[in-house]
């Protein structure tokens, strides 16, 4: 039981080549530009002069740390 418990915390990790808490610790910075773009678009929303092009440039950036984690 504690291994199949285990391999829940520790599989998908190791599948992008991490540990558990250093995938915690990617998981969170990607967490906190994921809110900072979505504070830019909400702004941009309502004052569009504001944060043009500043939500896309970080779905970019995430995307190119993450497009090819553990291949």
């Amino acid at each position: 039981m504690a291994t199949r418990i285990t391999r829940l915390f520790v599989e998908h990790p190791a599948s992008v080549d991490e540990t558990y808490f250093g995938h915690m610790a990617f998981a969170g910075w990607f967490a906190s530009r994921l809110f900072l773009a979505a504070f830019a678009a909400l702004t941009h929303a309502v004052l569009p002069f504001l944060f043009e092009t500043t939500a896309s440039s970080i779905i970019r950036e995430l995307y190119e740390r993450t497009h090819n984690r553990g291949r």
